[in-house]
């Protein structure tokens, strides 16, 4: 008999997670419920073929999963099903265990976002830059759409349809006023980095929005906040998903 087995575990799966915000998140939630028979505990792998075995150990327990960089994407060939927005944006960050055993793939980083951003955005708010294409800028990409406020990729490489970071002019930065942060750049402890965006050219029409919560105000905020820009960082969105998964998890 496992030590886990009489509790609802629940798990977060990710890459050199130790600082993650989940555990502590729902550590906390569940003391508060007095859910004594419930944890949450980390699933830090190197590389996505382990989750197997992680599973398995777990599996009389297992109720949930949230699921963080690097295996957003990486995670989905693991899966029974996909609700049909994590389908649409190809990320998954949560994963339900149903009762017969299956694993469902869901995404609730476009409702923690969309309800972070929408209380900031104006009329003049019209595009928005996503810098970063790893599997949270789908979910980011997947909410403007929603939004109806186009929006673009910027990434090193150049591709149809996104732009590079060499390509951000000023013209460009005029007319985009949203711009997101799904990179890790600036995360804690390497707080002095920074997206490579023309900073100079942000005005106080500007809203800057950094996925990243750990420091509270990044470098790439802390630029904007000096020309007057509007800025947010992850903290809200993650409260926010982290609490559309628990209904998941407990539907």
């Amino acid at each position: 008999m496992t030590e886990n087995e009489n509790k609802n575990l629940f798990a977060l799966l990710g890459k050199n997670i130790s600082y993650s915000f989940s555990k502590g998140y729902f550590t906390e939630k569940f003391k508060k419920l007095n859910l004594e028979n419930h944890q949450y505990i980390n699933f830090d792998i190197q590389q996505i073929e382990d989750l197997a075995e992680e599973i398995h150990k777990n599996q009389q327990a297992l109720k949930g999963m949230n699921v963080t960089i690097p295996y957003k994407q990486e995670v989905m060939p693991f899966l029974d099903s996909l609700h049909k927005v994590a389908k649409e944006i190809g990320a998954v960050n949560t994963i339900k265990f149903t009762k017969k055993g299956k694993l469902k793939g869901y995404n609730t980083d476009v409702i923690g976002f969309k309800n972070s951003i929408v209380p900031l955005l104006k009329k003049h708010h019209k595009k928005a830059l996503i810098l970063g294409t790893g599997g949270a800028s789908k979910a980011i990409a997947y909410a403007f759409k929603q939004l109806d406020i186009p929006s673009k990729f910027v990434s090193r490489t150049s591709k149809k349809k996104q732009f590079t970071y060499q390509e951000l002019t000023e013209k460009v930065l005029n007319k985009y006023q949203i711009i997101v942060n799904c990179s890790p750049l600036g995360t804690h402890p390497n707080i002095d980095e920074s997206p490579n965006i023309p900073y100079q050219y942000l005005t106080k029409n500007h809203l800057l929005f950094d996925l990243i919560y750990n420091p509270t105000e990044t470098t790439f905020l802390s630029k904007g906040k000096e020309k007057g820009a509007t800025i947010k960082n992850g903290f809200q969105m993650l409260e926010l998903q982290a609490e559309a998964s628990w209904k998941i998890w407990n539907k």
